[in-house]
């Protein structure tokens, strides 16, 4: 089993311990290296060395004569689902003793009453189950036994009899088979529970963190109208510590990127921020201050950090969506969703709700209650904390009073009576199993991305979702895709729904991530944010009007229009119902969150990158959000206008001439003002005098 698992981690990382800070010598081998072979290369090539083993070796080695690549795909899935055990072969283990008083007709009769009392009857007792089981043996084996044995009795033999075990012995037997069956009838047929449930111990720090999202309690106010509104509030708890990891504040319906960013946010240290002091600082013993801020590049906070194991979550779409599934095997975890209509499954983040319920909405203004009943008269006049301010309120509530606060009933299982809070019990693991310093490097928040892969690289670039993105990069022309698998030979572009104005990519060849921008964006200056709901608004728009628009510029007045058209007159966010402006805010939120949640440019970069406006916005820093994003859709309306007509006219055409100057010019008759210079035009009234002039002369 040891043998198996360092070759599966060699093709994985490239190194037979699985890790690069204890290499072997020798290591990484170039037919090993990830950086320059993929997955599928690396497969094959170990498949080919183990096959040059004598099968005599091979089977002593690995305990099978001939491994292939399919031999090693079918391992390594194992291996993801059930660690390093699942490299072990089936057929090394011991088969259970089961119970010999069972017999096959004692089985099938126990199936039997299981099938009848779970779909049709109501609920019954176990020794209500034992009659029925002793029933249906004697009703369906023993009566056709007597008359065989009727028969052999004649020929000088006996029948032969079924015994059923006691009640203590069938029971022990349901138990094992289909559990305790502490569940009501109606709820375990709506849930459809396998036959099997195991129970989770939990012993450690990070080995299940539980996502749950609700809708605050308390009315805030957006960071752009100022209007009252609710918000939904993401969790992310590790159920060992009870430790809040991570969480998330969003103005419109949670997505799988904001689910995906907030995992990213338990694996990172949280910053200290201005207003902490040094009571809030990492305060863990065996691991000093000064070492977990020298890796991250900046003071942590006291809240833990890791990479989770286990996670598990409700059956929302949020959470069951392919995205969030990819993310969570590129983090290396496991899935473990909660059973339909089990809220004990994940009973400790619901409790935390409702302890922060508790402890802290219940005393802040604008608190809605339990439940619509429960409501004040006016909640939503009582709001006066921002979006931002809510956040910064609850975080800093998590990392001073929460961490720290005495969990009582929820103590460890090897100290029941014991005083222990989450930064404790995150403490006491240091000295119980270490403490792994591993963290991300900023080119996670790409790869937490949506995916989407391009079959071919166009002279426009890249479409994805219906827009167009381009970079000279893409023109290289010796720019291939190395990828194998099932998407061989495609590119692989990663999107941010909440803010389409650009993609990124990543160069395989020096693997660095690059930025796409939309083809549709003006060559200079700022454009507002938008998402992929206004993308699909925008498409639907140009479908429905029957436009078939020859590049992306074209489609740039409409957007324009779009985010512009909200600025009819100086008050315009009195001319928009609130379900307008919320969707105007929960844009501009998304695009601010996409933006903090990106990985900071280098200093050159910033200073060669930086768009020219970016001063101009730094000076409107008192101007409201929703007046300088109406401003900027105006500009760039006006200046997108401004460019087109520049392209259809380079020159600025001539004053035309008036009617009849050229035969003025001609007029060898027409008289020049004295006061006229000499080269000067004839007047009009010049003009009219010369034609009469002629007129007289040819009568």
């Amino acid at each position: 089993m040891e043998q198996r698992f360092a070759h599966l981690m060699e093709i994985n990382c490239g190194f037979r311990s699985g890790d690069p800070f204890r290499p072997e010598p020798g290591e990484p081998r170039p037919e090993s290296d990830p950086d320059h072979t993929t997955l599928t290369e690396r497969r094959e090539a170990k498949a080919a060395e183990l096959s040059v083993l004598r099968p005599e070796e091979a089977k002593l080695l690995l305990g099978v004569a001939h491994v292939g690549a399919r031999t090693l795909e079918r391992w390594e899935k194992r291996r993801r689902k059930y660690g390093i055990v699942g490299c072990a072969d089936h057929r090394w283990l011991r088969s259970s003793g089961g119970h010999p008083s069972i017999s096959e007709e004692v089985r099938e009769a126990i199936f039997a009453v299981r099938q009848e009392t779970q779909q049709h009857r109501s609920r019954v007792s176990a020794r209500t189950r034992e009659i029925m089981i002793r029933r249906y043996v004697r009703e369906t084996f023993e009566i056709a036994n007597e008359a065989e044995g009727q028969e052999e009795n004649e020929k000088g033999s006996k029948g032969r009899e079924i015994k059923v075990p006691s009640y203590h012995t069938l029971l022990r037997v349901w138990k094992e088979w289909f559990g305790p069956g502490g569940a009501r009838p109606k709820y375990e047929r709506s849930a459809e529970l396998p036959t099997k449930n195991g129970h989770v111990l939990v012993t450690r720090p990070g080995q299940v963190v539980a996502l749950d999202t609700t809708i605050l309690p308390v009315m805030v106010r957006e960071n752009v109208f100022g209007d009252p509104v609710t918000v939904h509030f993401t969790l992310a708890l590790d159920v060992y510590t009870h430790s809040i990891c991570a969480f998330r504040l969003t103005l419109v319906s949670d997505s799988s990127v904001d689910v995906a960013m907030m995992l990213r946010d338990v694996m990172l240290p949280l910053p200290m921020r201005e207003e902490w002091g040094e009571d809030m600082e990492w305060p863990y013993p065996g691991l000093p201050a000064a070492v977990v801020a020298e890796f991250a590049g900046h003071k942590v906070a006291a809240l833990p950090f890791f990479n989770p194991e286990t996670i598990t979550s409700d059956h929302g779409s949020v959470y069951r969506n392919h995205h969030l599934v990819d993310v969570q095997e590129a983090m290396g975890c496991r899935i473990l969703p909660a059973r339909v209509l089990r809220p004990q499954d994940k009973a400790a983040v619901e409790r935390t709700f409702g302890g922060i319920r508790s402890l802290v909405f219940e005393k802040l203004p604008g608190y809605t209650g339990v439940d619509v009943a429960d409501r004040g008269a006016d909640p939503e006049g009582s709001a006066v904390l921002t979006l931002s301010q809510m956040e910064h309120y609850i975080a800093t509530w998590v990392v001073g009073i929460w961490q720290n606060r005495r969990l009582g009933e929820f103590a460890p299982c090897w100290d029941p009576g014991g005083d222990h809070s989450p930064n404790t019990l995150f403490a006491a693991s240091f000295a119980q199993g270490g403490f792994d310093l591993d963290i991300p490097s900023p080119e996670t928040y790409y790869r937490f991305l949506p995916e989407h892969h391009v079959k071919r690289i166009y002279r426009r670039g890249v479409k994805v979702k219906g827009l167009w993105y381009d970079a000279e990069l893409l023109h290289q022309p010796d720019l291939q895709s190395a990828r194998g698998g099932r998407y061989k030979k495609q590119w692989v572009i990663h999107r941010e729904p909440r803010d389409r104005r650009m993609v990124f990519f990543h160069d395989p060849d020096t693997h660095e991530w690059h930025e796409l921008r939309w083809t549709g964006l003006p060559p200079e200056g700022e454009m507002p944010a938008f998402g992929d709901a206004r993308v699909e608004e925008l498409l639907t728009r140009v479908r429905e009007a029957g436009l078939k628009p020859r590049s992306d510029s074209d489609l740039v007045p409409i957007l324009l229009e779009m985010l512009g058209a909200v600025d009819p007159v100086a008050n315009w966010p009195s001319q928009l119902t609130k379900s307008q402006r919320t969707q105007h805010a929960g844009e501009i939120t998304q695009a601010r969150a996409a933006a903090a949640d990106r990985p900071k440019p280098s200093k050159s970069s910033q200073a060669t990158d930086a768009p020219p406006r970016l001063a101009a916005v730094g000076v409107r820093e008192t101007e409201p959000p929703w007046r300088e994003r109406a401003r900027e859709a105006t500009e760039s309306l006006d200046a997108h206008r401004r460019r087109r007509r520049e392209a259809a006219g380079p020159r600025k055409p001539p004053e035309s001439a008036l009617l009849g100057s050229s035969r003025r010019g001609r007029n060898l008759f027409v008289i020049a003002d004295d006061d006229a210079p000499p080269d000067a035009p004839a007047t009009d009234q010049q003009s009219r005098d010369a034609q009469a002039t002629d007129e007289e002369r040819n009568e």
